[in-house]
């Protein structure tokens, strides 16, 4: 496929997922791995990393304009819990990608597979359980922040094997077991996922998996503008949508697909 036609593919692909992301209020990353996988044909771990650069172009564009329109005092409060995520998040970035660069190939897939089917299930589950903020009663804010870093830790290793910002696991751990508001825990999320892709890329980049110069002009830049489009376009149309039915329905499209990508014969 050439660069032409890929960029036009891309951009096609990339808007309809972001659409899709606005919507229900998650980047798309899930559901352009498929995509990076199947139609691009990209190996396993690159396809990883390509979706975790366009991921955080989608992200730090939907952070941009979600604090535009946001009371920032209310995360001041949070900042330490904030900090203390983070710090395990970067850390499971960076010893996830670790690991993913010493496992085989088809070891990895049987995991990416996994985890795509926990994400699908993830969807179909908040599809139909409203998340109140509740919150655990912590005994100190020592042991707090200890449970905060180690859910860290599994955002991280999650990010890192997915290519994705994880405002899936980030947003239910914010609200079940900190007790955050769902609109706050939808902003912290945002801000907890940039600095651990950051790191996630920066071990890509180390082990050269962006070496390939076109497919980041050819394949991310057209994806992560059209990602930023189509999720402005879905965040427009939310009030016109059944999310909770879209949930349901493209968590079942996500496990399908990808039960379908991984046990095809090669």
């Amino acid at each position: 496929m050439d660069n032409k036609r890929t960029s036009i593919l891309a951009f096609l692909i990339g808007a309809p997922i972001g659409i899709v992301g606005g919507l229900i209020g998650l980047g798309g990353a899930e559901f352009r791995l498929p995509f990076l996988l199947k139609t691009f044909s990209k190996p396993a771990k690159r396809a990883v990393a390509l979706n975790m650069l366009i991921s955080l172009i989608t992200v730090i564009s939907a952070s941009y304009f979600r604090l535009n329109n946001f009371d920032m005092s209310l995360i001041y409060p949070e900042i330490s819990l904030m900090i203390a995520i983070i710090i395990g998040s970067i850390t499971g970035a960076y010893f996830g990608i670790g690991l993913l660069t010493r496992i085989s190939d088809v070891l990895f897939k049987k995991v990416l597979l996994i985890l795509l089917v926990v994400m699908g299930l993830l969807l179909i589950i908040e599809s139909f359980v409203n998340f109140g903020s509740v919150g655990i009663i912590f005994s100190s804010i020592y042991f707090e922040f200890v449970v905060a870093v180690l859910l860290g830790v599994l955002i991280g290793v999650i990010s890192s094997l997915l290519g994705v910002a994880g405002g899936e696991v980030i947003i239910p751990i914010l609200i079940l077991v900190f007790g955050i508001d769902i609109k706050l825990a939808g902003t912290m999320s945002l801000l907890i996922s940039i600095p651990t892709m950051i790191v996630g890329i920066a071990r890509h980049t180390q082990n050269k998996m962006y070496s390939i110069k076109s497919e980041i002009t050819s394949l991310v830049v057209p994806m992560g503008i059209a990602s930023i489009i189509g999720a402005s376009i879905g965040a427009f149309l939310v009030i016109y949508a059944p999310s909770e039915l879209l949930k349901f329905i493209l968590g079942a499209l996500l496990i399908f697909t990808s039960i379908k990508i991984f046990t095809e014969k090669e």
